[in-house]
């Protein structure tokens, strides 16, 4: 995954980003408010790692400067700040998580995971591939097409990409999308799936929604 890192101490940095890079995540390290703002706002990241007492400015701010940008992005708070108040002021002003200096690399890297993982999940955009689907405005989008989703094609759509590369029965897109007491002989699935693919696929080009026979469908991931 791609990290941020905004740490001033030179040491630190490099004792992060030499574990984080060992782990396969490419971390870009800024070393100032500015910077580390800056490359927030020019750039994906699915993680935030946030030192607060920068050089040219407070972390707090930086925070702020993210959140209008980009709320979304998980903001793990690095500090040697440990006093309770501290770290409930930082939560209420939107970090996601909180991390007192000095710590392990260890619980540094399961919390850089366990925040990657809840991003993803509360991600306003679901990316796979070429496809896209905006969550609030229930928009999905396929190369030069786009198609707003009425509430059970988006929630079909949406359950197929999070789950991107698995196979998923009909029997579970019943219960997912229609409840456990929907009549489990109706093709309501399979109509479902041609309106999609009726609004999304483009000639010559594999179906957005692959039919895996005998199983059900996926999404490639």
């Amino acid at each position: 995954m791609r990290i941020l890192l905004i740490e001033d101490e030179d040491g630190i940095a490099s004792f992060v980003t030499k574990g984080l890079t060992a782990e396969g995540h490419s971390v870009d390290r800024a070393a100032g408010a500015k910077d580390g703002a800056d490359l927030a706002e020019s750039r994906d990241y699915e993680v935030v790692l946030l030192d607060l007492v920068l050089p040219d400015g407070n972390g707090r701010d930086v925070l702020a400067r993210i959140r209008a940008h980009t709320p979304e992005v998980p903001v793990i708070v690095v500090s040697a700040l440990g006093e309770v108040d501290d770290k409930v002021t930082l939560l209420d002003l939107g970090a996601d998580d909180y991390l007192t200096k000095p710590f392990a690399f260890a619980e540094l890297s399961a919390r850089v995971r366990a925040n990657a993982r809840q991003g993803k999940a509360n991600a306003r955009t679901l990316l796979v591939g070429d496809l896209s689907l905006d969550t609030k405005t229930r928009v999905a989008k396929r190369g030069e097409r786009a198609a707003d989703l009425p509430s059970k094609e988006f929630a079909l759509l949406e359950h197929l990409m999070r789950h991107a590369g698995q196979v998923v029965t009909r029997q579970q897109l019943l219960d997912a999308v229609w409840g456990f007491d929907f009549d489990p002989g109706s093709n309501v699935v399979d109509v479902y799936i041609g309106y999609l693919r009726r609004k999304l696929d483009e000639p010559g080009r594999p179906s957005t929604i692959e039919t895996v026979r005998g199983a059900g469908y996926r999404v490639p991931a």
